[in-house]
């Protein structure tokens, strides 16, 4: 496992997350649970902790996560203290860093207190600077997917690589009529066999933006992190192994740890049938449960206990 992959964690006072654990990540892990147990909010903390590297950049990851959850489609972030202000307090500590945050109020002034690796730098809001400083290989694709300015960002690493004819040849496979994919300006499209003319991408279904979204990104991700929610939004059944596939294998050239949450029973079965498939052990699956008076908690099946559970008929979601 690369050095760089989170292997595990402990979370803290970030939205259902009180007092919270768990351990034995892989390189792709698929993370599944009841509706309202945190799925999201836990992707959002494994990503701020991996993001976290300095004060700018965990700054900049609580205003995307805010930013995601708000679901808002521009590319402008236009008040970033506001939507920083949405999250009162965070703390995480992975085997990689420790991170936490707090809003301190009164005596009529507003402070900011950043803890990273155990330093901690308290910061009049003031006299804050709010500059976004963004890592470059850490993406989050939410529920809605991306916007076409986030798809454009991302495809300039499939266009760096030279893999847009791998790229091409994905597609194909996932709609054997469509020839061709690129980006003029901001307007993502494709071009079916045996035509002159490029149509917009909405065009086809939402699935097929997913599906480049996911593939350019993990491109734009390599020795880094990508976070998806709701991997398999708009992906017919009968696609997902064939999604999945790619995932696993792109995750492994690129070196690319993801996270990824599904509601979706079919999803649970092709992840761990294409990891049969490939003999990839690095793959684990998340089950959050909630439970009353007690938080929050996590079980991590690695693949052997997946492939276990399937098998024997146990209920996975």
């Amino acid at each position: 496992m690369s050095e760089h992959f989170i292997k595990e964690i402990e979370i803290k006072n970030y939205k259902l997350f009180k007092d919270f654990r768990a351990d034995g990540f892989g390189r792709v892990n698929l993370i599944g649970g009841k509706n309202n147990v945190g799925k999201t909010a836990f992707m959002e903390a494994i990503g701020i902790n991996a993001h976290a590297i300095d004060i700018e950049s965990l700054f900049s990851a609580i205003v995307f996560v805010n930013f995601q959850r708000n679901k808002l489609e521009n590319s402008n972030i236009d008040n970033p203290k506001e939507l920083f202000e949405k999250t009162s307090q965070y703390y995480s500590k992975s085997n990689i860093r420790e991170v936490g945050f707090s809003i301190i109020r009164g005596y009529g002034k507003v402070e900011y207190s950043f803890k990273i690796d155990g330093r901690e730098i308290i910061l009049n809001a003031n006299e804050f600077s709010y500059q976004i400083n963004k890592i470059d290989n850490i993406y989050f694709i939410d529920s809605f997917g991306f916007s076409n300015f986030w798809l454009k960002e991302v495809y300039i690493s499939v266009q760096r690589k030279d893999k847009e004819e791998t790229l091409n040849s994905y597609i194909n496979q996932f709609d054997p009529n469509i020839e061709k994919f690129k980006i003029f300006d901001n307007s993502p499209e494709c071009r079916l066999k045996d035509s002159k003319e490029y149509r917009d991408i909405n065009e086809f279904g939402g699935g097929l933006k997913q599906f480049v979204s996911i593939i350019s990104a993990l491109y734009a991700c390599e020795n880094g992190y990508l976070f998806i929610d709701e991997i398999d939004n708009g992906i017919h059944y009968s696609k997902l192994d064939l999604l999945l596939e790619i995932i696993i294998t792109l995750s492994t050239e690129q070196n690319v740890q993801l996270f990824a949450t599904t509601h979706s029973k079919e999803c649970i079965e092709s992840y761990a049938r294409v990891a049969k498939k490939l003999k990839d052990k690095d793959t684990k699956f998340i089950k959050l449960t909630k439970l009353e008076n007690r938080g929050v908690i996590a079980g991590v099946r690695d693949y052997d206990m997946l492939q276990y559970a399937l098998e024997d008929g146990h209920e996975v979601r």
